[in-house]
């Protein structure tokens, strides 16, 4: 799989779809996501383990986050980290770096 990313519409892809991309992703501290934000997609972020940043927020293990389409985040992981991503629908190319 491709950084993490197991169920959508892309190769390779564990379940094809275009209802839905699910991704389960490994950080270790200090990395980062870009501020980024979706036209079409919700993105729903699950913290499974770990500390992260986005928008300026602090998020620990079990914390949801759900970023509506247009609104932008980033993401910088405090300390090594594992979350999972559910995206929905699967649209290619719908992520914007701002």
């Amino acid at each position: 799989m491709v950084k993490g990313w197991f169920v959508g519409n892309f190769e390779p892809s564990l379940f094809k779809t275009d209802l839905v991309e699910v991704g389960v992703k490994e950080y270790k501290a200090g990395d980062k996501e870009p501020l980024h934000y979706h036209k079409v997609a919700t993105e729903i972020t699950v913290i499974v383990k770990g500390m992260v940043v986005m928008n300026g927020t602090l998020y620990n293990g079990g914390d949801i986050i759900t970023i509506e389409p247009g609104e932008s985040t980033n993401f910088e992981a405090l300390t090594d980290t594992i979350t999972t991503v559910v995206k929905l629908p699967c649209v290619k190319d719908d992520k914007y770096i701002v």
